[in-house]
């Protein structure tokens, strides 16, 4: 079982460490439906990635990646480096754009919407965020090939998709409650903490990319 929660760890990591779903959720609880979009907003987030991990795994098991055999080692390994390299291309188009001399971290377009995000929007959002989003894709396809290899129970198995969607969701579910619940200094806080991701997402997300990408490229060539 501890092995079934290690092998999806550090990918569950890299997507809770992501800006863009932080901030979007941040400048959501400030709205006038905060007490509602925030929650539902949660939920999305928790759904998307129970999909994502669920199909990600019943893929790879469907491929027989977990049968030990060399042919579907292989295949894993060959279908990771694929991963990592998806990962490396969007980190050099990242700092390549970092670089540029008039280059601003803005964030998405779609942001500007979410004084008016209805709660079935709000949701909707979340499910598109956590389980569409390519970065979100890629790693939550890795730790379930990573999960997948290991051959385990499904007992085992469904421990490690949920501690992949929990860990995953601890960033959101923290700004989400923290907001409901922390009053005043929960405001100036969760503020400070979306200014600065603002400003700094670019290059947050260029070293996650970067990080995950070699990280998988490894694990391919590895073995």
């Amino acid at each position: 079982m501890a092995q079934a929660i290690a092998s999806v760890l550090p990918f569950a990591v890299g997507i809770m460490v992501s800006p863009i779903p932080i901030v979007a959720v941040i400048l959501m609880l400030f709205t006038k439906r905060a007490t509602v979009n925030g929650p539902a907003f949660l939920v999305g987030w928790v759904l998307g990635l129970s999909v994502l991990a669920a199909v990600g795994y019943l893929a790879a098991s469907a491929l027989g990646w977990g049968d030990g055999s060399s042919t579907s080692a292989t295949e894993v390994q060959w279908w990771r480096v694929a991963l990592g390299v998806v990962l490396l291309v969007l980190a050099f188009r990242k700092w390549r754009s970092i670089r540029e001399p008039d280059h601003t971290d803005e964030m998405p377009g779609w942001m500007t919407g979410i004084d008016e995000l209805t709660p079935i929007k709000a949701f909707g959002l979340a499910v598109a965020l956590s389980s569409v989003n390519p970065k979100n894709l890629v790693l939550g396809l890795g730790a379930m090939t990573s999960l997948a290899t290991l051959g385990a129970p499904t007992d085992q198995a469904v421990v490690g998709m949920v501690a992949f969607v929990v860990v995953a969701s601890l960033s959101v579910a923290a700004a989400v409650l923290y907001r409901l619940l922390g009053g005043a200094k929960a405001e100036s806080s969760l503020q400070s903490a979306q200014g600065w991701l603002k400003t700094h997402n670019d290059a947050v997300m260029a070293v996650l990319l970067l990080v995950f990408g070699v990280v998988l490229v490894a694990k391919g060539f590895g073995g």
